[in-house]
């Protein structure tokens, strides 16, 4: 038997943002009919970048614009430099060798072998594929999209990007204040996230139980969750330490739930180190089970975000949809989605963390008046159809080198 299948659809996103901004979109979408568009990365799961990649790929595709995903292979070598290189970027030390410059150059070229990329439009995220575009004549515009937290890069690294960076039409950045020195013109779009995904979509009281029950994750006492890959900057020791000293005021249950990306090869190194952590109130699973996300996000009495570096946070916006209170650190862009005090709490300190969860866990009235912010806050600025506009008003922006690619002139 065939089954019929739907993908979702910009009017799909009316019961949020109103019959207008659908319109809006429609229109900035007619003159990029049959647009070739095509975004790079390094992971099909694990990680904020393919949770936005996932239904902005398809959102793009029901507009009208022929939108491709690509994902680049590489050995553990190439991985493991790319994820020092990630570190770097964010304020961290790197020895740049030339071995590992030759390693990350030579994986490049294979890819580029292997990925014939002659679309209009090229979206290169992250600096995994950065380099690929040494290796093509391009027939459009080609675009960096990094979602790093810029801020404060390490200098020696960042001076050997620069040539592949400035070789893009267009660089975009989570935030201004991530800004560079630059040739290439810079933009700034915040991530956002899908209410239709597996993740955000509605859940019923029965669903969340079966699970939650599936894991054995109890749920007696209030839950304090923690979602995020595992991750030296998400700080899930501090979040651990916060806890338990919260814990001598009020009980509760802390889960630490997250994945390891096939393109973070820290990342189960990082979640072996936790395993001394666990007790019969701190549970700490490496699970990728979008539904077990949702029904954590939604059971629990607050989420948790303390990063000490984040480009942007995408799970406290996920969880803020769905109206729980999130303690986020006071860093990079979880600060553009928590307003301290309003719809969450910043921290800065294993102490600060601890007093606000305290406060929160003793205070459902708080907790229900934050949530219920929260989520109004997402509506009105993180959801994917706001995304989409802002890709729609850059490929028109380029719209002159769109005509003059269909025309077979090769663009710059």
């Amino acid at each position: 038997m065939e089954r019929s299948h739907r993908l979702v659809q910009v009017e799909d996103y009316e019961q949020f943002v109103g019959a207008e901004m659908i319109e809006r979109v429609r229109e900035k979408a007619k003159p990029l009919q049959g647009l070739h568009v095509t975004h790079v990365n390094s992971t099909y799961y694990g990680g904020g970048v393919a949770e936005l990649l996932s239904p902005l790929t398809l959102l793009m595709n029901s507009v009208g614009i022929i939108t491709g995903w690509r994902v680049i292979q590489g050995s553990p070598d190439f991985f493991s430099i790319t994820k020092k290189v990630h570190n770097a970027l964010q304020g961290g030390k790197i020895n740049l060798s030339d071995r590992k410059m030759r390693i990350y150059e030579e994986i490049i070229y294979e890819n580029v072998v292997r990925n014939h990329l002659d679309h209009d439009m090229v979206i290169m995220h992250d600096p995994q594929p950065l380099a690929m575009v040494n290796h093509y004549k391009k027939k459009g515009p080609w675009i960096w999209r990094c979602h790093i937290d810029l801020s404060s890069p390490n200098k020696q690294l960042w001076r050997y990007l620069v040539p592949f960076v400035e070789r893009y039409d267009a660089v975009i950045l989570t935030l201004k204040e991530y800004k560079q020195k630059l040739t290439t013109p810079q933009l700034f779009f915040m991530p956002a996230t899908s209410p239709f995904s597996l993740k955000n979509r509605e859940l019923s009281e029965d669903e969340i139980d079966e699970r939650l029950n599936r894991y054995d994750i109890p749920t007696d006492l209030p839950l304090v969750v923690q979602i995020s890959r595992f991750d030296r900057w998400k700080d899930p020791e501090g979040v651990i330490k916060a806890f338990k000293l919260a814990r001598k005021e009020v009980d509760s249950t802390l889960v630490l739930l997250g994945n390891v990306a096939t393109d973070d090869p820290e990342g189960e190194e990082v979640y072996e180190s936790l395993l001394g952590c666990r007790e019969e109130r701190i549970i700490i699973l490496s699970r990728q089970d979008s539904a077990l996300v949702n029904a954590l996000q939604r059971r629990a009495a607050v989420v948790m975000q303390k990063s000490i570096r984040e480009g942007f946070g995408l799970t406290v916006a996920e969880a803020m949809w769905k109206g729980t209170p999130v303690i986020g650190g006071n860093v990079g862009g979880i600060r553009y989605q928590i307003e301290d005090g309003v719809n969450g709490f910043l921290v800065s300190s294993v102490e600060e963390a601890a007093a606000r969860l305290v406060q929160l866990l003793k205070d459902k009235k708080l907790r229900e008046q934050m949530g219920q912010k929260g989520k109004e806050t997402v509506r009105k600025q993180f959801l994917m159809i706001r995304l989409l506009e802002q890709y729609l008003e850059l490929f028109n922006s380029f719209k002159t080198v769109y005509q003059l690619s269909n025309a077979n002139k090769v663009y710059k």
